[in-house]
Order: structure tokens, then C-alpha cells, then sequence
């Protein structure tokens, strides 16, 4: 069995503990209704499954949430079943790399059913430990690495499956302007929204910000309480916990952390939804829109967002509030990355036509040093710099182009292609010249 193969790294719960948690499961109270019954469903529900029972159970869970926004899901472990796990292994990756227990897809496909048999009674039994998480390093473009975890297969199977059960719930409390991680939806969308309400509503100012290692500082303890406001299901609850208490194992090093969600796991990218959902979201909408003298809007991409205001003085609270809110919450604004931008319409210059000399597609320069408060102010946002420059009849319009490191990156990777791949003799024409 594949589950024999983390021994080195696991210590296997007593028989005691074992029964305890069983009854655990059995004891949990219905609260939302029963699960399963063909029916005909609204609701923003996932992606199509490919068996019609698991997709009605799915399609029951989104509508029980949009019609109860308050109601806390209690009985959801039970839906765990084999059909649901064959149903996320299906939707997993193949080609990922292995994790501490060195085994890939294919090899724990070639007992699928017995494994997927196993899995299910550990879970179902309360049995099942999370692994390790292993860490490998990827290079950032200012020096640094982003650390990077490597799920074992089995584990990405049940994080997939939990994952499909909370996404139902989640997606219909989550607002129009997330726009990271869910599915149906772009980065190409938020950036086109982006420049819509820019346009639209007469914005003068962008709040550009960064949030210093989000995924590296969730706070385990705030998350946990914001999960109980949808999600009381004990077992689900003990799922999340021992994922995040899991440890990351680096080399040879095992460490734990008391904070973070491992960035590389198939769950972590809707946890951190869920905890930006709370922290800046429903809290923008709620208690800032309603204190602001102006519009304003925020696009949001998992941890990268901007905040655009129509008036200077609403900008400036929110650049004062803002690290406060973070702060509150375990979490760190960037004080260098994170810049109060000018970016309104150009004033006192008329729109000329294009053949003035100034190329459309070309970002206006900023006044040398000044970040805040330019006239022709510009801002990156999603790998695209984003500008106000003339059209090609004259008017005043938002464009936005690849972004300078972007590019830069890129061009330094086919420059690196090169330099290995030049040594290599040319292919011979497969036709005559």
C-alpha cells in the first residue's frame, strides 16, 4: 500500500485514539439538509464532473450556501467517499513531482481502486495523517527564493477532494472582484475590470500594495476562526488543522510552523482566499465603502491587489489604514513596495492626434523620484505596466504593456536558452534545397 511508505516520517495513532476519532465522525450533527438528491440546482458550482452523483452533491452544497449565507455546513466528511476521492483524482495533475514519499501517479495508479479503498477507510476512520511537505527553492528576480512545497500524490488527492467541497461554499460568498484561483475566472479579466473601473469611475488615485511573504504568515489561529463562521464539520475542521501543522520537510530538516500554508499545495491557494475574503474584502466593502467621500474600487488577485479612488483625500485614509488592517491580522504591508499613485486623466493638455510624434503605445516618463502624486503616474499590476496615453484619434485612453521586469526576466531566460542550447550542431533540412 502507498500509505506504508511514509512510516519513516509518521507515527501511526493508537487503536484508542483510532475509535475516538471514529465516533468523532459519527457524532456529527445534520444541520444543512440531506446530500444527494437529484434535483435540478442553481448556484456558482465547479467544474463539470464526469459522474453525474458527484456533480449533484456538489451542485446541492452551492445551493444550500446561496440560499443560507449565515448557515454553518456541519455534516460534510460523509461525502468524502471513494466516488468523490476518484473523482479528485481525476482532476489532479499527473505530471507534478513526487513529494517525501517518492511516489508519482503512475505507480499509484497501478493500484488505484485499492488505494483509493485504503484511503477512504482512513479518512473515514479518522486515520489519515498529512505527510510532510517537501520544499524545494525557486529563484526570485531581486536575489532572493520563494520556497516552493511538493505535496505527496495521495495527499494533493484529498486536498483536491476537500478543496471541491469548501469551493461550493465559498463561491458564493466570495465577491466579483477576486479574481485569483477560482475557476471561470483570469488574470486577463481582472486587468480588463481594472481598466473598466478606471475608466468608468473617474478614478484619480491607486493604492498599489504588496503584502510581505502572505502565504509564509497566514495566521493559523484568525483562518481557523474564520472557517468556523461556514465550516463546523470536526472532521473537516481536523483535515485543514493537520495540513497546517503538517511540517515542510527541507532536505533533511523536518521543521513546523505556527503561522503560513505551504505555497505549492492544492489547497493553500483557497485558504488564502478565504483569509484575504475577511481580512480585505468583506472589510472593504462593509466598513470602507460606506466612509469614503468618493467611488472606489479594488481588484484583487490572491495576495496582489490595487485599491483605486476617485478622490486624493480617500486615498491617503486608506494608505494610513490599510497596514493597520494587516497588521491587526498578522500580516505585513510592504512599506517600499506598496506606493499612493496619481493616475487620473492627464489635465491642461488637450487630446491631440496622434501624429504629434508621441508613439500611443508608449508609457509617458514620470518626474524623476516622484512616486506619488505624478501627473503621468503609472503602475504594474499582474506583469503588465499599466498608463494613460493618446489613441490613435486623440483621446485619452488606458493602455498597458509588459511590464519592465517582466520583460527583463524573460529576455535573461532566452538569453540563458541560448547560451546552453549554441553548441548543438543545426538539424539537417528535411527537404532538399
Amino acid at each position: 500500500m502507498v500509505g506504508q511508505r511514509l512510516i519513516e516520517f509518521m507515527a501511526k495513532p493508537s487503536a484508542d485514539q483510532s475509535a475516538a476519532r471514529g465516533s468523532e465522525v459519527q457524532a456529527t450533527r445534520v444541520r444543512e439538509g440531506e446530500v444527494g438528491h437529484n434535483v435540478l440546482l442553481e448556484g456558482n458550482t465547479g467544474e463539470t464532473s464526469s459522474s453525474p452523483t458527484v456533480s449533484t452533491k456538489l451542485q446541492r452544497i452551492a445551493e444550500q450556501a446561496i440560499q443560507h449565507p449565515e448557515m454553518q455546513f456541519t455534516t460534510l466528511a460523509h461525502l468524502l467517499d471513494q466516488e468523490l476521492l476518484r473523482e479528485a483524482y481525476r482532476r489532479t495533475n499527473k505530471k507534478g513531482s513526487p513529494g517525501c514519499d517518492g511516489v508519482t501517479a503512475a505507480e499509484y495508479a497501478e493500484h488505484l481502486d485499492e488505494n483509493l479503498r485504503d484511503l477512504h477507510e482512513r479518512l473515514r476512520q479518522g486515520r489519515y495523517i498529512p505527510p510532510p511537505v517537501k520544499r524545494t527553492w525557486l529563484p526570485k528576480d531581486d536575489g532572493s527564493q520563494r520556497p516552493i512545497g511538493k505535496p505527496t500524490f495521495e495527499d494533493k488527492i484529498v486536498q483536491r477532494a476537500v478543496s471541491m467541497l469548501l469551493e461550493e461554499i465559498y463561491e458564493q460568498d466570495f465577491y466579483d472582484f477576486s479574481y485569483g484561483f477560482r475557476r471561470g475566472r483570469s488574470p486577463h479579466q481582472a486587468i480588463h475590470d481594472l481598466r473598466e473601473r478606471c475608466r468608468t469611475m473617474n478614478v484619480h488615485w491607486v493604492l498599489d500594495a504588496d503584502v510581505s511573504g502572505f502565504f509564509d504568515h497566514i495566521d493559523h489561529r484568525w483562518l481557523q476562526e474564520w472557517l468556523l463562521r461556514r465550516v463546523n464539520d470536526g472532521s473537516i475542521r481536523r483535515l485543514i488543522g493537520r495540513w497546517l501543522k503538517a511540517g515542510v520537510l527541507d532536505g533533511v530538516d523536518l521543521t513546523y510552523s505556527d503561522e503560513g500554508t505551504p505555497q505549492g499545495g492544492v489547497i493553500s491557494p483557497l485558504l488564502a482566499n478565504i483569509f484575504l475574503h475577511y481580512v480585505l474584502d468583506e472589510w472593504f466593502v462593509r466598513e470602507i465603502q460606506p466612509r469614503l467621500k468618493g467611488r472606489a474600487f479594488l481588484i484583487r488577485f490572491a495576495d496582489d491587489f490595487v485599491i483605486g479612488c476617485e478622490l486624493e483625500v480617500d486615498a491617503r485614509r486608506l494608505m494610513e489604514v490599510l497596514p493597520k488592517r494587516f497588521a491587526k491580522h498578522g500580516l505585513t504591508i510592504h512599506p517600499e513596495k506598496t506606493k499612493l499613485i496619481e493616475f487620473g486623466r492627464p489635465r491642461n493638455r488637450p487630446a491631440a492626434p496622434a501624429t504629434s510624434g508621441t508613439r500611443p503605445n508608449t508609457p509617458p516618463a514620470s518626474k524623476p523620484g516622484v512616486e506619488s502624486g505624478s501627473e503621468n503616474g503609472t503602475f504594474d499590476f499582474l506583469g503588465f505596466t499599466h498608463y494613460w496615453t493618446r489613441s490613435r484619434k486623440g483621446y485619452w485612453v488606458i493602455q498597458r504593456r509588459t511590464s519592465r521586469k517582466r520583460l527583463k526576466r524573460r529576455q535573461k531566460s532566452f538569453w540563458l536558452w541560448c547560451r546552453d542550447k549554441r553548441h548543438l550542431p543545426l538539424a539537417e533540412p528535411s527537404v532538399p534545397i
